[in-house]
């Protein structure tokens, strides 16, 4: 297969003047900002905000009024092969739990290679990332046995299984207990440091945000304000996002 090399020196998402209506209402408003390789960057902001909707834009999942948006320095209606650089993980994946596949089968689907690979070889690539996510031991178990923090970390292995430059998560711990969101964001932080991938996740726990984000986007269809955690994230903020309405978690065994 090619190799598709990237510009390091550019921006690895540029999103400018995006602004996305669905049905009649303006769910995102004129949103720019820009993230850089390496970097770890977070968008808040309360239920109905635009969060998800704004993820879907960026990945052309929906389409957008007006704005434009690049990734790895190249429009998104134009990635072409560039697409197997990015790794997405959404909100909620809904499939049927009876189906036979286990999780060895599900992360060899995202060997973009695959087909042309020998057998042993895609084997190889699949083990060695179930061993970075601590699922070694569950290789050959069917998928819809799986609890939802296995799971997560099952699309985490199929997003890694090949070198990729951005990871994008939409409340990628959804569903997911207050242990084992903590468990994956330092998992998550750990294979960052070891990869060198960007991440833009949508995020609800901000003391997760807080400890391992470089930067913040603070949304409510419009961008409020962005920043370093410290600033981002401080009272006058929140009290401006969410009003009386948020509720924060402190995860205390990590400290």
């Amino acid at each position: 297969m090619k190799l598709v090399k990237i510009n390091k020196s550019l921006p690895v998402v540029n999103v400018q003047n995006l602004t996305v209506i669905r049905g009649k209402y303006q769910a995102v408003e004129s949103v720019s900002f820009k993230i850089f390789p390496g970097s770890n960057t977070a968008i808040i902001g309360p239920n109905g905000a635009g969060k998800s909707t704004l993820i879907q834009a960026i990945l052309n999942l929906i389409p957008c009024a007006s704005g434009n948006v690049e990734i790895i320095g190249r429009p998104i209606k134009n990635l072409g092969q560039y697409w197997h650089k990015i790794g997405y993980i959404p909100q909620k994946l809904t499939f049927d739990r009876s189906f036979p596949l286990t999780v060895t089968e599900l992360v060899s689907l995202g060997l973009s290679q695959g087909g042309l690979m020998k057998s042993r070889e895609k084997l190889m690539f699949v083990e060695k990332v179930l061993l970075k996510v601590n699922l070694q031991n569950h290789r050959k178990q069917p998928i819809g046995s799986l609890s939802g923090g296995e799971l997560k970390r099952v699309l985490l292995a199929y997003c890694l299984v090949q070198s990729r430059e951005l990871l994008i998560l939409d409340e990628v711990m959804a569903g997911v207990d207050p242990n084992g969101e903590a468990k994956f964001a330092e998992l998550l932080a750990n294979l960052q440091r070891e990869n060198g991938f960007s991440i833009l996740q949508v995020s609800h726990d901000l003391d997760m945000v807080n400890r391992y984000c470089d930067e913040v986007l603070c949304m409510n269809r419009r961008l409020l304000c962005r920043g370093k955690p410290s600033m981002a994230l401080d009272e006058e903020n929140l009290s401006k996002i969410y009003g009386d309405h948020l509720t924060r978690y402190f995860h205390h065994h990590l400290v």
